[in-house]
């Protein structure tokens, strides 16, 4: 009851520990304040929110009752101790003590400030170390030159973030500003940081005005910008950056000056469209500096320029038509961004190339990269050019030569990804001046791929990479012809797989023939498009009613088996496992039964059985023709009726 709760007082050595630390404490009775307590013996006990813990008693001075408890590692970070009594046979809460656990506060991190240039408060910001599990008050510090230390401004609600207000501030000094954080066993401060506020503004980004070519020099171009509002005053450091669509990374340009207000950088490819970007920042300002965001960017196209450079191109002749022409199949691959100088229009093929103020005839004029024509039986080149808005290429002499020089030797391919090949050979003894490289999937369409091919121009070369159109658990078959200085090899071939895996199905089985201990068992080999990789091996697996299983590994290029060993009259059941390098995959299950005889058995059971029958046709028609014999096997019997005695017997 509320009166008893007067009579008695608990101690502790400290509300707050450390965590894991021992907690001493004492609840002193004074037993004429506690009604009905002031006769028999007062047993104190205690209790740690409701959990009872053993402390030790004694009398103490004045008739009081004196209780001590210690609790040696004390792992709650919250807790009540109360000092109970028993009073009519239960226990009474007279008195209480609540305790706290934790630790010390922890060292806040990475402590960073920004000045924002609308209100110049400066906004600071960190990171809380763990949490310590006692009540902890945070503020922000910051001293000037003047030496005093003042609290700049105190997070809310937990956040680890605040902003000091301007009047606290000296601008274009430098000031000293860390975290201090504070708890009942301790302080803590951040590293401190020292800054002149106006360092670490945070500038609005310039505007791009205009991005324009230079005349007479269309790889170089003049950006113009203005800076941001309310930093014309200052020095600023600025940097560029552009990229084309197509480029991985960003080229950065630094060192701009921002108060000139414009720039000129030269190297862009041409007929390109590339996206320009700026940033500054204050140029005496240390490495903590902030940049600015980088402003809205702005897209500029370059000037075109005719296409440059030689295109790779590859050829098929063979005689055809009337008149003995020459039927002509001409691939080439596109330029690239840097030698085709902007958007390519299309390509000319010519049978002469293009002198002054004249062009030759066209025979072929396509937007694609291949080209089919007849052209006279002696023709020996052909020449081809790549064209744009802005003009025509020099055109590349292609000469038909005829393939029958060397070949190379020792041809092989292996996987170099999911999408690729490396493709390897022998360095040949004549010296080579390019290699060709063809690949067609084997389940495609005969020369449905225009750029399954490449040329590699380092005649020394032995290996290449194939990267364009290669899928995985496809095979590929794979020509590689070396181009000498007047003639063209014979290719040489490989097949190859980028990645392999089990074939999508097993072969069908079927049953050829079969005794009684052999059956002979065939399938039709599998089609490519089934196989996902090369076949290493098919498996026949067979097993009776009795389970006794048995296998066979069989070659891949065969495509029957004959199973041995089996035993009369039983049924089997067999099927077929079809293995790649990457795993199998097994066939449904064929039933069979074996016979009771051999073939040779039942023939020779047939002709014992015949020649019995016919034996038997012989004895037979001897018996009919020969009397002797008859009489010496069917006897005679004389016929009573017929004798002497029946006619003179009364009747």
């Amino acid at each position: 009851s509320a009166g008893t709760l007067g009579c008695a007082s608990v101690a502790v050595g400290s509300p707050v520990v450390p965590l894991g630390s021992a907690v001493t404490a004492s609840c002193t009775i004074q037993r004429e304040l506690c009604r009905g307590l002031e006769q028999g013996k007062v047993r104190i006990s205690w209790m740690l929110d409701n959990n009872p813990v053993a402390g030790s008693q004694r009398q103490g001075p004045g008739g009081t009752e004196v209780s001590n408890l210690t609790l040696p590692r004390f792992n709650h970070t919250q807790a009540r101790l109360w000092c109970c009594v028993e009073w009519n046979g239960t226990k009474q809460r007279i008195g209480m003590a609540e305790i706290r656990a934790g630790f010390p506060p922890a060292k806040p991190l990475n402590l960073s400030c920004v000045l924002n240039l609308g209100d110049y408060g400066l906004t600071c910001r960190w990171e809380q170390g763990a949490d310590s599990h006692l009540p902890t008050s945070v503020a922000l510090k910051c001293t000037g030159s003047r030496a005093q230390v003042v609290t700049g401004c105190t997070p809310q609600g937990g956040q680890s973030h605040c902003t000091v207000p301007r009047r606290l501030l000296q601008l274009y000094r430098q000031m000293e500003i860390w975290v201090s954080v504070t708890n009942a066993l301790g302080t803590a401060e951040s590293e401190h940081l020292c800054i002149d506020p106006m360092d670490v503004a945070k500038l609005d980004p310039p505007t791009l005005q205009s991005i324009q070519s230079i005349p007479f020099q269309t790889d170089c171009i003049t950006l113009a910008w203005d800076v941001a509002r309310g930093t014309e005053h200052m020095e600023l450091q600025c940097e560029l950056r552009y990229r084309a669509p197509e480029d991985p990374a960003w080229v950065l340009v630094t060192g701009i000056i921002g108060r000139a207000g414009t720039a000129q950088r030269c190297g862009f490819l041409f007929g390109t469209r590339y996206h320009f970007q700026m940033r500054c920042r204050r140029s005496s300002a240390s490495a903590l500096a902030y940049w600015s965001d980088w402003s809205p960017g702005r897209n500029y196209t370059t000037h075109e320029k005719a296409p440059t450079g030689k295109l790779d191109a590859w050829w098929g002749a063979q005689p055809g038509g009337a008149g003995g022409r020459l039927e002509v199949q001409l691939r080439w691959k596109a330029p690239r961004q840097r030698e085709a100088n902007g958007r390519v229009l299309g390509y000319r093929v010519t049978l002469s190339p293009r002198r002054r103020g004249r062009d030759p005839p066209t025979i072929c004029n396509t937007t694609h990269t291949q080209c089919n024509f007849s052209v006279p039986a002696r023709t020996t080149r052909v020449y081809l050019s790549a064209y744009n808005a802005a003009g025509e290429s020099a055109p590349t002499e292609v000469v038909l030569l005829q393939r029958k020089g060397q070949p190379l030797a020792g041809l092989r391919a292996v996987p170099a990804g999911e999408r690729s090949l490396w493709v390897h050979w022998e360095a040949p003894m004549a010296p080579v001046i390019a290699y060709v490289l063809e690949w067609q999937r084997v389940t495609a369409e005969p020369g449905h791929c225009s750029v399954c091919w490449q040329m590699e121009r380092d005649g020394a070369a032995t290996t290449a990479l194939i990267q364009d159109g290669i899928e995985p658990f496809q095979r590929y078959n794979i020509s590689l012809y070396p181009l000498y200085e007047d003639t063209v090899g014979v290719p040489i071939h490989t097949t190859a797989y980028s990645q392999q895996k089990a074939p999508s199905h097993a072969p069908k089985l079927h049953l050829r023939r079969i005794s009684k201990s052999e059956a002979e068992l065939c399938w039709e080999p599998l089609p490519v498009d089934m196989q996902n990789g090369f076949i290493t091996s098919y498996t026949v697996f067979w097993a009776n009613s009795i389970a006794d299983m048995a296998s066979a590994t069989v070659n891949p290029s065969l495509s029957s088996f004959v199973i041995r060993g089996l035993k009369p009259s039983t049924l089997y059941k067999v099927h077929i496992m079809a293995s790649t390098a990457a795993g199998g995959t097994n066939g449904t299950s064929l039933t069979l039964v074996t016979t009771v005889l051999d073939d040779t058995e039942i023939q020779f059971l047939f002709l014992t059985l015949g020649l019995i029958f016919v034996l038997l046709m012989v004895l037979l028609i001897c018996f009919q023709k020969n009397e002797r014999m008859k009489e010496q096997l069917w006897p005679s019997v004389p016929d009573p009726a017929n004798s002497s005695l029946g006619k003179w017997v009364p009747a």
